[in-house]
């Protein structure tokens, strides 16, 4: 039995299912069939993931596959012995959850997405979407355990292009409706959304928000301008789980997540939506045309 615990709520994390399904199944294993899977959805609401985590390790669950920094945080408080595999956006091993990238050493292993490096590139797409841009604001949850390094980097890489960042937090939607509020009041030249999943989970919001703000905004993930957002570059976050489910496969074989690296995905994506961009009236030069790996009209 595998037990699923993601930040996500289940209608969110479809197309990371579907491939993280797919996985599986080159590794021999198909659900309903030859594995059994427990859900636990925590929609965004990080507190309720330890609780779950518990009830996984009770159940108990052979493997424990963990979505985002978060949920994987949970999994490995609640045991040191069920076999993890992690899907994260922040260093594991600062974080606590292997010893090495090459070795892990203990119970867990997976595949990590940093988002550090990426941080100087969006600030640079920014630069040439909006190029009088002076100010711009990124949207944080200071409850995820990833913020305080995206905070770090963003502020290093602004002084670097010499430009102002101010942060706004939310971490329910009620705060996430005082930030754009708080936008609406003091409008910035343009606006960053950090890597968060209660953000990934809320993107229809958060894309309608911004639109009838007549923003410009970078996100970090391509489902924001398949649902309306302007522009994004960051990692794939669906193709990893791929790998993730056949990780998942070779631990129910016999393998141990000590011996199993922590992979990285090498590919990054710049995704631009061209509807988004003529209702805000920006302008895509042709170059940043020419170097998208996909370009929505």
């Amino acid at each position: 039995m595998i037990g699923l615990l993601s930040a996500l709520s289940r209608p969110q994390a479809e197309a990371f299912l579907n491939m993280f399904r797919r996985g599986l199944g080159e590794a021999g294993f198909a659900e309903g069939r030859n594995v059994t899977i427990e859900y636990r959805w925590a929609e965004g609401q990080y507190d309720r993931l330890p609780t779950m985590a518990a009830e996984l390790v009770g159940r108990p669950v052979n493997l424990i596959v963990a979505q985002s920094p978060p949920a994987a945080l949970a999994a490995k408080a609640a045991t040191s012995t069920i076999p993890i595999v992690f899907g994260v956006g922040l260093d594991p091993i600062a974080a606590g959850l292997v010893a090495s990238f090459n070795r892990p050493g203990g119970n867990a292993t997976g595949i990590v997405m940093l988002p550090g490096p990426l941080v100087q590139k969006r600030l640079e797409l920014i630069r040439e979407l909006v190029p009088k841009a002076a100010d711009a604001v990124l949207l944080v949850n200071p409850g995820s355990p990833e913020a305080a390094a995206e905070v770090r980097d963003i502020l290093a890489a602004a002084a670097a292009n010499r430009l102002q960042v101010r942060l706004l937090n939310a971490t329910t939607p009620a705060e996430l409706d005082d930030a754009f509020e708080a936008l609406t009041e003091r409008r910035p030249d343009a606006l960053l959304i950090g890597g968060d999943p209660f953000f990934f989970n809320q993107r229809q919001t958060i894309v309608a928000r911004v639109a009838r703000l007549g923003l410009p905004t970078i996100y970090p993930f391509r489902q924001f301008p398949e649902v309306g957002g302007l522009i994004s570059y960051g990692v794939n976050l669906v193709s990893p789980y791929r790998q993730i489910g056949i990780y998942a496969g070779r631990i129910l074989q016999g393998a141990q997540p000590a011996d199993l690296p922590v992979m990285q995905p090498t590919s990054l994506e710049l995704v631009i939506n061209l509807g988004a961009a003529k209702a805000l009236g920006v302008d895509i030069p042709a170059i940043l045309h020419a170097r998208s790996d996909e370009v929505i009209e």
